[in-house]
């Protein structure tokens, strides 16, 4: 089972309990787990995100929960499975060998703490993943011998933890132009789709709207001073658009629906209440 959710890390406990007859293992969905710290503590401003490309799972909260669900599996005897990596292989030979560094320094995190597997987007990586695991387990077939009881108890402090870095404005136009081209392939029926070297689902489009919705309410400022506002994302948002079009070229882009996701963009990011999820006012635009 998915642990994706702020609250749900409060009570593995009672899930594992529940799932008693069942269960296999918990898991850490940590792109949605970022979108649900986000909005859960949206009205506090001091629980604000930076760039989610720095939010990675060496974050102290991020640690923690991973930390977390390994000591609750194990002191239970289920297994403790690691989160995706998003990455896809390049054709290019230097990008490609870049990706399988990022697989390796993040799964390698993930074995160190005492995770029994890990999970990858694209079967292409699947061999670098297991290799980590492999090296980490030796003969064992899991981990179960980490128990994390000798660790200082985690506290609902460092799983609520602030997380340091930067806010910055190619990081918000990154943010706009990743969520726009996932938001135009959900509304024409794709859920799952690869976008600049990422295999993005839903939650990558969840974090870049809450989280440009959360610096707008709080007027947060960026890294070159400017302050976020309804009206510097809108004009961000246009100027996206733009480079979309030219990046996909005019008969791709206008055979798509882009205008309508950037509508609908644009209608999560300043509404004065976040959305819960982004997918229920896309049902309307479903054909």
């Amino acid at each position: 089972m998915l642990i994706e959710t702020l609250p749900a890390v409060f009570e593995m406990n009672e899930i594992l309990h529940s799932l008693k007859d069942h269960i296999v293992a918990l898991n850490c969905g940590r792109w949605d787990y970022i979108f649900s710290y986000i909005k859960t503590l949206r009205n506090y401003p001091d629980r604000i995100l930076p760039d989610r490309q720095v939010v990675t799972m060496d974050k102290p909260f991020l640690n923690a929960y991973s930390r977390l669900l390994i000591r609750t599996c194990h002191r239970r005897g289920a297994l403790a499975m690691g989160g995706m990596s998003a990455f896809i292989p390049s054709k290019d030979p230097e990008k490609n060998a870049w990706v399988l560094d990022k697989i390796q320094a993040d799964k390698q995190l993930e074995a160190n703490n005492g995770h029994d597997g890990s999970w990858v987007a694209h079967p292409g990586l699947a061999d670098t993943a297991r290799a980590v695991f492999d090296l980490a387990l030796g003969e064992k077939p899991n981990q179960l011998d980490i128990s994390r009881e000798q660790d200082a108890p985690i506290t609902a402090e460092e799983l609520l933890a602030p997380c340091e870095g930067d806010r910055t404005e190619d990081g918000m136009r990154h943010n706009i132009r990743v969520a726009v081209q996932y938001i135009e392939a959900w509304i024409s029926g794709n859920g799952c789709v690869p976008i600049y070297g990422l295999m993005e689902d839903a939650a990558t489009a969840e974090i870049s709207r809450a989280s440009i919705w959360q610096w707008i309410k709080h007027g947060k400022d960026l890294s070159n001073g400017k302050t976020v506002t309804k009206a510097l994302f809108e004009q961000f948002l246009e100027e996206e658009i733009s480079v979309l079009e030219q990046e996909l070229g005019s008969e791709r882009f206008n055979a798509g629906r882009y205008k309508e996701a950037g509508e609908l963009m644009n209608r999560l990011t300043t509404s004065d209440e976040l959305t819960g999820f982004l997918t229920l006012p896309g049902y309307e635009y479903l054909p």
